[in-house]
């Protein structure tokens, strides 16, 4: 797996773009996070495509961001989206470029990171505890079954997480 990608899983406010940039500039590699990707190609944020587009046409456009990222012949460190591990074949493409590296905390703390942040649509009027709580048992078995790793993000720093991360990727 050496000089393949990192990729990076788990819930939203799990510390996916935090942690990447951080293993990104510890290898020396490029950081991509795919819901960014998706917005640059759509011309529209996350929150517009569910509105227009629906679930399921984010989704395709997320499917065909991870497909285009993880051919990339340049090793990446790759932030994806929540959700991405729910299509079996993200889980395939993701599992064969690389090492997945699922990110994971208590729905409490997950919900107290994003306090602030009004731009996801899964927790538009919702109580982010309860929702988050919900996604994680929902996205359990996809994340256990693409994931080389678990690394507990709980409580600790951005470095400390970056490091943990960089000592179960293989390089």
């Amino acid at each position: 797996m050496s000089g393949r990608h990192l990729v990076l899983v788990g819930l939203m406010g799990a510390g996916k773009t935090t942690v990447g940039e951080e293993c990104a500039r510890r290898l020396g590699r490029p950081f991509v996070d795919t819901d960014d990707l998706v917005v640059a190609a759509a011309g529209r944020s996350v929150a517009e495509l569910w509105e227009v587009e629906g679930e399921a046409g984010f989704r395709a456009r997320e499917q065909a961001a991870i497909a285009d990222v993880c051919a990339s012949p340049t090793p990446l460190v790759v932030a994806c989206g929540g959700g991405a591990v729910l299509d079996p074949e993200n889980r395939r493409v993701l599992r064969a470029a690389g090492c997945v590296v699922w990110l994971d905390a208590p729905a409490d703390e997950l919900a107290g990171r994003l306090v602030c942040d009004g731009t996801r649509p899964l927790l538009a009027g919702a109580d982010r505890a309860a929702t988050l709580t919900r996604l994680g048992r929902q996205r359990a078995d996809a994340y256990a079954a693409v994931a080389h790793a678990r690394v507990d993000t709980g409580q600790r720093s951005v470095a400390e997480v970056a490091g943990t991360v960089l000592e179960v990727y293989p390089r």
